[in-house]
């Protein structure tokens, strides 16, 4: 059975690829299984150079499988999952969805992602249909145009080494840092603040279920690194140890990944090898779109 996307085709077709692994293939019944779940779906998943599983990725299926659960009409507008496990990439991965409640205006959805019999993600998400009510949003803050930033393949992508391909050629979102990167070193200066510039590298035709999918596989390759901003590390610090524990994400107004998004991030705390990040999320012309909080370990070195 074939698990992953290789890392030879997502340099050829890197938004391609990714959008294939979103695409979900539902499970025949199997009424002799007792875990709850109402409907089973499996997919690929996309090639790493740690050879585990992007867990950005596994959080983007886990919320397009619930939202294939539920109506159409019915928009995910929160998420709430634990990282329980490293994803093995050589297995497949079963997402398992148990149909916890269809209210009138909201549907709540728990999916659990499993391998070897295991869940290496449990996340539950609400879905609610379009209404009208109070409205109000934060500003967005000033920042330099994409345009006139440099972007991770100008950085990364002459290093022939695994993971700097991962970032520059395989990639399927262009990411472009306001003040420099982490890549190759740390910041100019230890703050807790980051704002990042993200888009497709192309057109993304689908409705809002896979675009918010996609925000939230993309984001969480960015949110431990005002933590590590403040701390003076980058991802290249040797002996550093990073991953992601939790993810949590409200979605509040529509938007499309192939447009540019500006992650306005932060981190308020670090303490016990953990590390909280945050980020509203803005369209070009101002509009605060999502907020994200994720909390992950993080050990450097003494």
């Amino acid at each position: 059975m074939r698990t992953k996307v290789t890392a030879d085709e997502l340099a050829r077709d890197p938004l391609g690829n990714l959008l294939r692994a979103l695409q979900l293939e539902e499970k025949p019944a199997d009424d002799s299984r007792s875990d709850g779940a109402d409907v089973r779906f499996g997919g690929l998943s996309v090639d790493q150079p740690n050879a585990r599983i992007y867990g950005g990725q596994v959080l983007a299926q886990a919320l397009m499988a619930a939202g294939l659960t539920v109506d159409g009409d019915r928009r995910p507008h929160s998420m709430h999952g634990y990282f329980l496990r490293a994803g093995d990439l050589d297995a497949p991965i079963e997402f398992a969805v148990e149909k916890l409640r269809d209210g009138r205006s909201f549907s709540a959805r728990r999916t659990h992602a499993v391998q070897h019999g295991k869940p290496i993600l449990s996340m539950i998400a609400s879905f609610q249909e379009e209404q009208d009510g109070v409205e109000h949003t934060s500003p967005m803050p000033e920042a330099p145009d994409p345009e006139t930033l440099p972007s991770a393949f100008d950085e990364l992508g002459a290093i022939p080494h695994p993971a700097a391909r991962s970032r520059s050629h395989e990639s399927a979102f262009d990411l472009r840092h306001v003040g420099g990167s982490l890549y190759l070193g740390p910041g100019a200066e230890r703050t807790d603040q980051q704002m990042v510039w993200m888009k497709a590298r192309g057109p993304v035709e689908g409705d809002q279920l896979l675009h918010r999918a996609l925000m939230a596989y993309a984001c969480d390759q960015i949110m431990l690194e005002p933590v590590l901003r403040k701390t003076g590390s980058s991802w290249v610090t040797p002996g550093a140890s990073i991953a992601s524990l939790d993810h949590a994400m409200w979605w509040h107004r529509d938007a499309r990944v192939d447009e540019w998004l500006l992650y306005v991030q932060s981190s308020p705390s670090a303490q016990g090898g953990r590390g909280l990040g945050a980020a509203r999320v803005f369209t070009r012309d101002g509009r605060l779109v999502a907020s994200i909080a994720q909390e992950g370990m993080l050990r450097l070195p003494v």
